[in-house]
């Protein structure tokens, strides 16, 4: 790299311009995501912690607190990739609103 040349800030790929709806739902959706990984990976880390504190004790109680977290890891999946943002289920369920409330409107 030469010493004279600019730093670039912005990413390479990083193309759409600041107010386009398909980037920011691309964003949104990408986000929550990055968010569920997250919390999946937590889910692990955490519960395999609490199995091995509650084996070193002779006791196995750590299989309550895992199930109570596995139902919300997988309400929390079913909102981020069934029923999210752009999901098709919620797009179809949207279009079905959408030509509901066209026709109610046309009757008036």
């Amino acid at each position: 790299m030469n010493p004279s040349e600019p730093l670039h800030t912005s990413h390479p790929v990083n193309h759409a311009e600041p107010n386009d709806p398909l980037d920011r739902l691309a964003r949104k959706r990408a986000g929550a995501k990055l968010g569920w990984y997250l919390h999946a990976t937590l889910f692990v880390l955490i519960n395999v912690a609490l199995t091995l504190l509650s084996s070193a004790h002779g006791k196995h109680w750590a299989i309550f607190p895992a199930i109570g977290w596995a139902v919300g890891l997988a309400a929390h999946g079913l909102a981020v990739f069934v029923l999210g943002s752009g999901s098709s289920l919620r797009e179809r369920m949207v279009q079905t609103e959408r030509e509901r409330l066209q026709a109610t409107h046309r009757r008036r």
